[in-house]
C-alpha cells in the first residue's frame, strides 16, 4: 500500500510550550494499589472516605442535615444513578452551601461565605489551571511561586505558555521570604499570580497569616494571591483563611475533599474567593464540570455524620503522625524533620551514617531507602532531595497504625542494610534515578 501523503507536520504545528512538556508522572504510575503495597507516597487518606459506610462499604441511610443543623434539599445521601441520562448541575448551589457551612466559623471574619463566593472543579487542579486562564495573558505574563511547592503550578503554567518567577522558602522553617516576594512583585508588572502553599506540600509548614497578609496589601502589585489549603483540615482549629476573602478581594483559597474527607477518588476541589473572581471562574468552566455522582457523593460527606467520620480519621492520623515524630529519630540514620507537622505527612533527612557517626544529609542514601522499602518491601514513600532546601529527604504520608508498625520496622530494616553495604553509585545513574524520583506529582 502506498503511505499517504500530507504536509502535516506535528512540531510546526502543535504549541512550541507544548511540545516542550515532559509527561508528569503520577503517584501510581510505579507503584500500583495492588493490595499489597502499603502506599504512604501521595498523602491519601490511609484510613479511608470521610463517610459513615456499611461492612459492605456502602452509605449508610443517614439523614441528610446540613453541617450546621440546615436543612438541605437532597432527598437521600444514596447514589442515585436513575439521573445518569440527564447533564449534572451546573452550578452545584447546594453542594458549595455546604461547603460554606463547614467554613463559616467565623474566625477571621464576621462576614459569611454563601455560594457567591466559590467555584467547584475537578479537584483543585482545576482551580489552578483556570486561575492561569483567567489572569495571565499567555507569552506574556508570569506567576509566581515559593519552592518547594506543589508541582502542579509550574505544570499548569506551562502548559498555559505562563514564564514562573520562584521566590523560595526561607531555609529551615519554609516560611514565606516576604522582603523578596514583595520586591519581585513591585518589580515586575507581569506578575499577575502568587501561589503560596498552606500547610506546604512537601514542607507541612503552616504559612503565617501576617506574612500573606503583607502581600495583599501590597502596595502597587495589581494581583491575586492563591493560598492552596489542600491539608488544612491537619491543622489546629481555625486555621483555614477561607472566610478571609470576605476581606480581601484579591484573595483566593483552594481546598479539596482528596485529603481530610478521603475521598481523592471523586475528584472535588473548591475556591474560595471574592463573587467577582468567582463569576469569572464559572463563566469559563466547562458547562457540567462536576459530575452528578460525585456531587452526591460530596454533598453526603457535608452531613453531619459523615463529618464526624472525617474527624474522627483525622484524629487517627494525628495520633499516628505523632508516634512517627517520636518513633523515627531512635533509628539510626535518621535526621531531622524538615519544616512543620501541619499536615498528614512528614519532611525527614536520611543521613549517610547514623547521628552518633557524624552523618549528614544525602540524596544517595535517601534515594536508597526510597527505593530499597518500594522495591524490597513494598512500602511507597516519596523521594524529595531535588526540592530546595531538601537535600536527602523522604516525605512520607501517615498511615494506618498497622501501616507505621511496618513501616517503622522496614524503615529500620533498610537503613542498617544499606549501611552495611556503604556502596557508592555512579554518579551519572544515580542523578537519572534521583530525577526519576523526583518527578512524580502529587
Amino acid at each position: 500500500m502506498t503511505p499517504r501523503k500530507s504536509p502535516f507536520d506535528l512540531s510546526r504545528c502543535a504549541r512550541s510550550n507544548i511540545l516542550a512538556l515532559e509527561p508528569y508522572r503520577c503517584a501510581r504510575d510505579d507503584y500500583k494499589d495492588d493490595g499489597t503495597n502499603i502506599l504512604l507516597d501521595a498523602n491519601e487518606n490511609a484510613y479511608g472516605p470521610g463517610l459513615a459506610l456499611s461492612s459492605d462499604g456502602k452509605l449508610k441511610n443517614v439523614s441528610t442535615d446540613g453541617v450546621n443543623g440546615t436543612s438541605c434539599s437532597s432527598p437521600t445521601i444514596d447514589v442515585n444513578l436513575w439521573g445518569l441520562n440527564r447533564y449534572p448541575d451546573p452550578h452545584q448551589i447546594d453542594l458549595k452551601q455546604r461547603i460554606c457551612d463547614l467554613r463559616n466559623t467565623n474566625t477571621h471574619s464576621s462576614k459569611h461565605l454563601t455560594p457567591d463566593n466559590l467555584f467547584v472543579g475537578v479537584g483543585s487542579d482545576e482551580a489552578i489551571d483556570a486561575l492561569l486562564r483567567a489572569f495571565c495573558v499567555p507569552g506574556k505574563d508570569k506567576i509566581l511561586t515559593c519552592p518547594p511547592t506543589y508541582g502542579m503550578y509550574s505544570v499548569s503554567a506551562q502548559v498555559n505558555d505562563v514564564a514562573l518567577v520562584k521566590v523560595p522558602l526561607l531555609a529551615g522553617n519554609f516560611q514565606l521570604d516576604v522582603p523578596n516576594i514583595l520586591s519581585a512583585l513591585s518589580s515586575d508588572p507581569c506578575i499577575k499570580l502568587a501561589y503560596l502553599c498552606s500547610p506546604g506540600n512537601p514542607t507541612a509548614a503552616l504559612l503565617k497569616k501576617e506574612d500573606i497578609q503583607q502581600i495583599l496589601e501590597h502596595e502597587s502589585w495589581n494581583g491575586v494571591v492563591i493560598l492552596d489549603e489542600a491539608y488544612i483540615d491537619f491543622s489546629h482549629e481555625g486555621a483555614s483563611l477561607s472566610q478571609w476573602v470576605m476581606e480581601w478581594p484579591n484573595l483566593v483559597v483552594m481546598q479539596t475533599l482528596s485529603k481530610a474527607f478521603g475521598l481523592a477518588g471523586i475528584r472535588l476541589g473548591a475556591a474560595f474567593t471574592d463573587p467577582a473572581i468567582a463569576r469569572i471562574l464559572n463563566s469559563l468552566k466547562a458547562p457540567y464540570n462536576i459530575s452528578n455522582p460525585t456531587s452526591q457523593i460530596a454533598r453526603a460527606a457535608f452531613s453531619s455524620e459523615h463529618i464526624a467520620v472525617m474527624r474522627r480519621n483525622v484524629d487517627l492520623i494525628l495520633k499516628q503522625r505523632d508516634r512517627m515524630l517520636r518513633e523515627m529519630p531512635k533509628i539510626p540514620g535518621i535526621g531531622q524533620f524538615l519544616g512543620g507537622t501541619e499536615s498528614n505527612f512528614l519532611l525527614v533527612e536520611m543521613l549517610d551514617a547514623p547521628v552518633d557517626k557524624g552523618g549528614k544529609p544525602s540524596n544517595e542514601t535517601a534515594l536508597a531507602v526510597y527505593e530499597a522499602l518500594a522495591e524490597e518491601k513494598g512500602v511507597v514513600v516519596r523521594f524529595r532531595g531535588k526540592e530546595y532546601g531538601c537535600l536527602g529527604c523522604l516525605r512520607i504520608t501517615v498511615g494506618t497504625e498497622k501501616e507505621v508498625d511496618r513501616f517503622l520496622s522496614e524503615l529500620k530494616a533498610v537503613l542498617e542494610n544499606i549501611f552495611k553495604r556503604r556502596g557508592r553509585l555512579g554518579g551519572q545513574e544515580e542523578e537519572k534515578r534521583e530525577k526519576e524520583a523526583s518527578a512524580v506529582i502529587a
